[in-house]
């Protein structure tokens, strides 16, 4: 069940269809800005905590911003602007030398049509005896500057896999035609250059997924029994109110946001604990995913995707249907972004909103059999997106307890090479008949910016240690717990310590709870794993962002994104590891935490063709905010709701 949504106005609301159509207008008038030129990105600019403060205090609306980048094709120029949707002025423009914007999906659609109807690329596939091009797909993917070629720096440029589908199927990216990659000018799609690679023969594989292409045989010796329908029913409406963007429930309230390159974005998270509403986080999101193959051979070397800093994961955002991606009483927010001429669009149900049932929240048995149970509740604010052939679908999750859980989901079609007999394959795993798929890495980079009771906080390690067996601790039972305060960026550099359990609490050293300590917020760390790189490999210094699990900055709004702002055919040493060269105080005061996760991707032949979900999370659990068990006024279940034995 879907309603519709009252709209309501608010500052951080993310820009409607009209302003997209307003800046790019502006920026034509005042700029001149042609049909030669690309808008790679228009954004609002989001007012900060004192212009929020100061709304919420007066109902005074701060000045309507969008920030814009765009590109001169013809002189391969990149331009950032500042756009006035309240004065109906350019306040800024900025040529930015040497800087490639991100990637669009224009420009993907565009350059497999320009290459797949190139003759010389038409020539070169028939000489592989592929001779039909509607069976063929070219998709575009991005360098790294390290990795261009000397003759092309410069340009705008894209190189090409080609994956051709299997006789009678339907999935793109069955067979990939091993050595055959375009060199593209993105600006011009000319083709640069095609490397034909060494011909094989191409295997039979079981490639498909849709029931319609699964051959017969597959299909008709299953022994799996259909499943009995399960509805999920909340006769009475779901428990949460959705105004505008506003969101709240059970205590908790936020703000929902989405932008071309984030994607969903969570703002003023608070919780009101018994009439008092208490901060915990300003605004919290998907900054980075550096997805960087471990393969070096000539098909997978320059496979080293910034899926959100090259591309931008709001772009790639997949509407959501009842039933299939949501189940229940769901409400959604539609997003709008903007094509490379400008134009509006409509991702219709774009996040999705609902409750969920999680089993038990707590509960004891008495003895002589009086029992005492809640059941846990949780809300799950969600979204997924389609970045070529990986699916992440991401899950902002608040339970009643106060804690906040964010999980990313990797499903979708493995990328796969295919081998000639015998040879081996040391870089990858063997999925089908002569085809493997090569290992990779998911490093996902949250950044969160906290404010626990305040927007001044203190990060401090928390560890657990051994105590020595001696005359304090004879049986060597004993542990402590030791919290070290984070004072520099330098200190801020922390990695994950599966010996000591190391987390991190953000502290509010300004206030006391009624325990008469600090309240904080525990980031409890999961899906941490090394970068495993060598310290001189360029791919890594383009991502140095993944050399560490957490990272602790104090809060900059020109500091946004751990590879730096623009990603595309980027150097080495951009975002965290340039702005932490300063070495800042990150005591009590504004801070970000940036935290690492993902997913070290060895396949499985159980992945293929397709692949079951690989979930991964992490959590932000109170520490101290709370003087007890947040959640003993949570309502027991109704009687009428319990089956109790006869």
């Amino acid at each position: 069940m879907t309603d519709t949504v009252v709209r309501t106005f608010h500052p951080l609301d993310p820009l409607g269809p009209e302003e997209f159509r307003q800046v790019a207008a502006i920026v034509r008038r005042d700029r001149g800005v042609d049909d030669r030129w690309r808008f790679a990105s228009i954004e609002l600019v989001e007012p900060d905590k004192q212009q929020l403060t100061a709304y919420d205090t007066t109902g005074t609306a701060p000045e309507r911003r969008a920030l814009v980048v765009c590109f001169h094709r013809d002189s391969n120029s990149t331009y950032k602007a500042t756009v006035s949707l309240t004065d109906d002025a350019v306040l800024s423009w900025t040529h930015l030398p040497g800087v490639q914007a991100n990637f669009t999906v224009d420009e993907w659609d565009e350059c497999d049509r320009a290459m797949r109807t190139h003759p010389d690329v038409i020539a070169a596939l028939a000489r592989r005896g592929v001779t039909d091009m509607d069976m063929v797909f070219m998709d575009v993917w991005t360098y790294g500057d390290i990795l261009i070629p000397e003759r092309y720096k410069g340009r705008r440029l894209g190189w090409t896999d080609t994956w051709l589908r299997s006789p009678g199927g339907a999935n793109i990216y069955a067979h990939h035609l091993r050595g055959f990659h375009c060199v593209v000018d993105m600006n011009t799609m000319e083709l640069l250059e095609i490397e034909e690679g060494e011909p094989i023969d191409i295997p039979e594989v079981m490639a498909e997924y849709k029931p319609a292409n699964i051959p017969a045989q597959l299909r008709e010796s299953s022994t799996r029994p259909p499943l009995k329908p399960l509805d999920i029913t909340q006769p009475e409406g779901p428990s949460f109110t959705l105004a505008g963007n506003l969101l709240q429930w059970q205590n908790w309230s936020l703000r929902v946001g989405f932008n071309y390159r984030e994607g969903m974005t969570l703002h003023t998270v608070s919780y009101n604990d018994h009439g008092r509403v208490r901060p915990i986080a300003h605004r919290m999101s998907l900054a980075e995913m550096a997805v960087p193959y471990r393969d070096h051979c000539p098909d997978h070397y320059r496979r080293t995707a910034f899926d959100i800093g090259e591309w931008g994961i709001g772009f790639m955002t997949t509407s959501l249907e009842l039933g299939c991606d949501c189940l229940g009483e769901i409400r959604y927010l539609d997003a709008v972004l903007h094509d490379t001429k400008g134009e509006p669009y409509p991702i219709r149900n774009a996040i999705c909103i609902h409750e969920e049932d999680n089993a038990v929240l707590w509960k004891h048995v008495e003895h002589g059999g009086s029992a005492d149970v809640r059941r846990m509740r949780r809300l799950t604010v969600s979204s997924h997106m389609t970045v070529a052939n990986y699916e992440y679908l991401v899950y902002w999750r608040f339970y009643q307890d106060g804690n906040i859980e964010c999980e990313i989901r990797a499903t979708g079609l493995m990328v796969t090479t295919h081998l000639r007999d015998g040879e081996e394959h040391p870089h990858g795993t063997l999925v089908d008949n002569n085809t493997y798929a090569p290992f990779h890495q998911h490093f996902i980079t949250a950044r969160l910016d906290l404010d626990v009771d305040g927007a001044d906080n203190t990060v401090y390690a928390t560890e657990t240690e051994i105590e020595p067996i001696g005359p304090d601790n004879p049986y060597g039972l004993s542990l402590r717990q030791k919290n070290t305060a984070l004072r520099t960026e330098s200190e801020g550099k922390q990695d994950y310590n599966w010996d000591t359990q190391r987390a991190w609490k953000v502290v509010n050293e300004n206030t006391t709870n009624g325990l008469g300590t600090h309240p904080s917020y525990k980031l409890v760390p999961g899906a941490a794993f090394p970068a495993m790189f060598d310290p001189a490999s360029p791919i890594f210094r383009r991502a140095e962002a993944i050399a560490h699990t957490l990272w602790v900055t104090p809060n900059s709004p020109d500091e946004r994104w751990p590879s730096g702002e623009f990603v595309n055919q980027s150097g080495p040493g951009l975002g965290l590891p340039e702005w932490t060269a300063a070495n800042r105080p990150i005591d009590n005061t504004d801070v970000v935490l940036w935290y690492t996760f993902g997913i070290h991707h060895i396949p499985r032949p159980e992945e293929w063709p397709i692949m079951p979900v690989d979930a991964v999370s992490f959590w932000l659990k109170p520490a101290g905010f709370f003087d007890r068990n947040p959640a003993l006024d949570v309502e027991p279940t109704p009687p009428s709701a319990c089956h109790h034995p006869h």
